[in-house]
């Protein structure tokens, strides 16, 4: 691995920390996308649910790039932040980082997505997503 494409985590906690296992992988040892994009999902809709003060839906992955693979044994860290609130919806940018070889902890940046989730109610249609100071309010009660 070259010397560019080596980081650190960014500062701050994770949304989600996996490690995958062999099932999560081909033959080879390669971790499926699929699997990789449902980790994506839940790590994304945790500050989005927050954010919303409930539930919320994925409604668009509006991009996913995978820059490098994932293996079975790499540890994850997914970093996810709310870039953007609408009336109902919200839109997350999630990062993804390896952490390999833990005796000399290279560190890669493996993947980078954008989501739009839906806050919905109890009837699964859509909300309105409350205001900042609303959450606030109820937080301190």
């Amino acid at each position: 691995m070259s010397e560019l494409t080596k980081t650190t985590l960014p500062p701050g906690m994770p949304q989600l920390r996996v490690m995958p296992m062999p099932a999560d992988a081909n033959v080879h040892g390669d971790v499926f996308g699929g699997w990789i994009m449902a980790q994506v999902d839940i790590a994304g809709a945790i500050p989005a649910a927050r954010r919303a003060n409930g539930r919320v839906a994925t409604i668009a992955v509006n991009s996913f790039l995978f820059k490098h693979p994932v293996f079975v044994g790499d540890l994850l860290s997914f970093y996810a932040e709310v870039t953007r609130v609408g009336n109902t919806s919200l839109t997350v940018a999630v990062e993804v980082y390896a952490e390999r070889n833990r005796l000399q902890a290279d560190t890669v940046k493996v993947t980078e997505a954008t989501l739009t989730y839906v806050a919905t109610g109890d009837d699964r249609k859509p909300r309105q997503i409350p205001p900042l100071e609303a959450i606030a309010s109820m937080s301190a009660r």
